[in-house]
């Protein structure tokens, strides 16, 4: 009997090939869990253009890979930004697959990187929505369902390096992600009543689909001669020697999700090599 056996997690922000979403979603399931893969689908505004979403095609893509392995594995649409979406997603989990145990807030903006002083109101709006309240709309739902099956729980939110240090051109980014800590606490103590734990992941800089665009951006900021440059440069300040790899993440959250982490709740792990001591 695997661990998550007869669990289902809901993944947000999980509909991109080589993801961290993606990641997570594929590791929950080796350890029995139904899966629940979850993106926004379709660009719906200029803060959510194609090229950095999850489509509905892949979306059903990654899904079907899934249950080609056995895994029961559905997908939903959903934009974090709205509450009334985030709860459907809570509803569709319980509906189609009998409860809803874990649920990951993975769904995030960390594309809109520019100078302090080019940053839009729209441009803060548009980081804050994502990875902040759509957290927020993330716990507060999957909690209320929680608390009503009376069977305890996992959240776990996908914070960031950025959660404990400031960067620059990162603003936005950096006050969403250091608001997760503050949310895991205050949440984490009312939750904790009802068996449900509440933690984020901090992982750095993982060269996904975003952090490639990130690398592109960045190397030419910092005036590196390249992107092979930056990237010497930003492991050689790691004392593990590389940037963290998706399955870091991932095994990171399998771990907080388990019997073994039963008893954490309201910590923000850090996943970066050493990179990170706070």
């Amino acid at each position: 009997m695997k661990q998550l056996s007869g669990k289902t997690a809901v993944i947000t922000g999980s509909g991109r090939r080589g993801g961290l979403g993606e990641a997570i979603a594929k590791r929950l399931a080796e350890d029995g869990a139904n899966i629940v893969i979850s993106d926004i689908g379709q660009s719906r505004d200029a803060a959510t253009g194609k090229d950095h979403i999850g489509t509905t095609d892949e979306m059903e893509s990654i899904a079907a890979d899934m249950r080609a392995q056995g895994v029961e594995a559905s997908t939903c649409v959903c934009d974090v930004r709205s509450l009334e979406e985030v709860r459907k997603l809570a509803e569709h989990a319980k509906d189609s697959h009998g409860s809803l145990d874990i649920w990951i807030n993975n769904a995030g903006i960390g594309y809109i990187m520019k100078p302090l002083l080019d940053v839009t109101e729209d441009d803060w709006r548009a980081v804050i929505d994502v990875n902040l309240s759509g957290a927020f709309f993330g716990v507060k739902s999957a909690a209320e369902i929680m608390v009503a099956q009376g069977k305890g729980g996992r959240i776990i939110n996908v914070a960031s390096q950025a959660a404990k240090s400031g960067f620059p051109h990162a603003q936005a980014y950096t006050s969403s992600k250091h608001g997760l800590v503050g949310l895991v606490r205050s949440a984490a103590t009312e939750l904790g009543a009802h068996n449900i734990t509440v933690n984020n992941v901090c992982p750095n800089h993982v060269t996904t689909a975003l952090g490639a665009w990130q690398n592109e951006y960045f190397a030419e900021v910092t005036g590196a001669d390249s992107v092979e440059d930056y990237l010497k440069a930003m492991a050689a300040r790691i004392p593990m020697g590389r940037p963290g790899l998706p399955e870091d993440t991932a095994n990171a959250v399998a771990f907080l999700c388990s019997d073994e982490a039963k008893y954490i709740t309201a910590e923000s792990m850090n996943v970066s090599g050493g990179e990170e001591p706070h």
